[in-house]
């Protein structure tokens, strides 16, 4: 699809004419204001660049730009005035981030030569992002099968965690939910340095030693400082970094969203051992409304309104033979020493069918498991709405 350049003037002669002379070459739409052009950069179709006048009545062309660029990162800005003073080329390359700054009036070569340099870095600035994501999709998915693999008891406490906050994002109509599902899936990564019995120990309520205790006490830490060395998961490293609360303040600007990221972290994850533990639903979201009395009435509701079997689907018991990935374990799978081998919810992928096939084949666990094929599907999505 060709990219779309949105030409911003409240001089519609000038507006028709840059259509005329340039509507061949390039995709244009124009609007006569700030507002109107808001509108249209809100709506499905990205734009990839945008020319606006200096001087509009209402929203002058900084203003406009400068929102443009916190609604759409990615679009490129260009700034075109008949005033040429230096203040206002500064104003406009600071308070807009301004790709390039235009004097009226401007040639159709000219306007045509910024216009195809602007496509050009909007192209590179789109495939640095998908290259990005694809990274770090990637990265996110490896960490996951490597502690799905090496700690099922605690990727089994992430994968719980993660469906609860992925039902609670969406009841309170949250924003970047994919920060939150990776916040969640990730929370438990640092216990990888962490005997299997201790884990045990802490999830079913067991008084650890001290020395114990200060390991376990240091996995949140551990899993940050691993996070935090890949680009743009910095912001939920100090959200797992302080899942175990307490929530520092911190009035750094776009902390407040982060603050409130880590406090649903840190009350799903006590949710979620509450009920391990044997708490009802109604029981855990009690107690923990009960200690954070201040903390929205909405969380709570979502966490009792959610039902943690409702994604089952159809019940049946496999041999290893007959897994497919996909399919979400429904037991306990345990080796003949009784050490857990793979915890009830998890979800069968090539790296975990392969793990079960061999210790089968070694005669380590049984040949039979019950599993569930779920009725939607369960890997979190890291959509378009990634915050940039």
């Amino acid at each position: 699809m060709e990219e779309k350049i949105l030409l911003v003037d409240d001089d519609r002669n000038i507006l028709d004419g840059y259509r005329r002379s340039l509507g061949r070459e390039f995709q244009i739409e124009t609007a006569m204001s700030g507002p109107e052009a808001l509108k249209l950069v809100a709506g499905p179709d990205p734009y990839a660049v945008v020319v606006s006048d200096m001087r509009m009545p209402g929203m002058d062309g900084i203003e406009l730009l400068g929102t443009i660029k916190e609604q759409s990162p990615e679009t490129i800005r260009v700034m075109l005035t008949g005033n040429a003073d230096i203040e206002t080329a500064i104003n406009a390359i600071n308070e807009g981030n301004i790709f390039r700054f235009l004097t009226k009036p401007s040639s159709r070569e000219v306007m045509a030569k910024v216009l195809t340099a602007a496509l050009v870095q909007y192209r590179l600035v789109i495939a640095e992002k998908q290259l990005l994501e694809q990274t770090l999709s990637g990265s996110i998915h490896v960490l996951t099968e490597v502690l799905s693999l090496v700690n099922p008891a605690a990727f089994g406490r992430a994968e719980r965690a993660r469906r609860y906050i992925r039902h609670i994002v969406s009841a309170m109509s949250l924003g970047n939910p994919w920060q939150y599902e990776v916040a969640a899936m990730m929370s438990q990564l640092g216990c990888v340095t962490l005997a299997a019995e201790t884990i045990d120990a802490v999830y079913s309520g067991e008084t650890l030693s001290p020395h114990e205790q200060r390991q376990y006490d240091a996995h949140p830490a551990i899993a940050a400082d691993l996070l935090s060395k890949i680009p743009r998961l910095e912001p939920i490293a100090w959200m797992i970094a302080h899942q175990n609360g307490p929530i520092p303040e911190d009035e750094s600007t776009g902390m407040a969203e982060v603050r409130r990221a880590a406090e649903i972290l840190r009350l799903t994850l006590a949710y979620e051992k509450l009920i391990q533990q044997g708490s009802s639903r109604t029981e855990a979201a009690h107690t923990l409304a009960r200690q954070n009395k201040g903390f929205s009435e909405t969380f709570f509701f979502a966490l009792v309104a959610l039902d943690p079997n409702a994604e089952q689907g159809d019940i049946r018991e496999c041999r290893i033979d007959e897994l497919e990935p996909g399919m979400i374990v429904q037991q306990e799978i345990r080796t003949v020493d009784g050490a857990l081998f793979v915890s009830k919810g998890q979800e069968v992928t090539a790296p975990l069918l392969l793990k079960l096939k061999n210790s089968h084949a070694r005669r380590t666990i049984a040949g039979k498991v019950t599993v569930s094929m779920p009725t939607s599907a369960l890997p979190f999505a890291m959509g378009a709405s990634h915050g940039t």
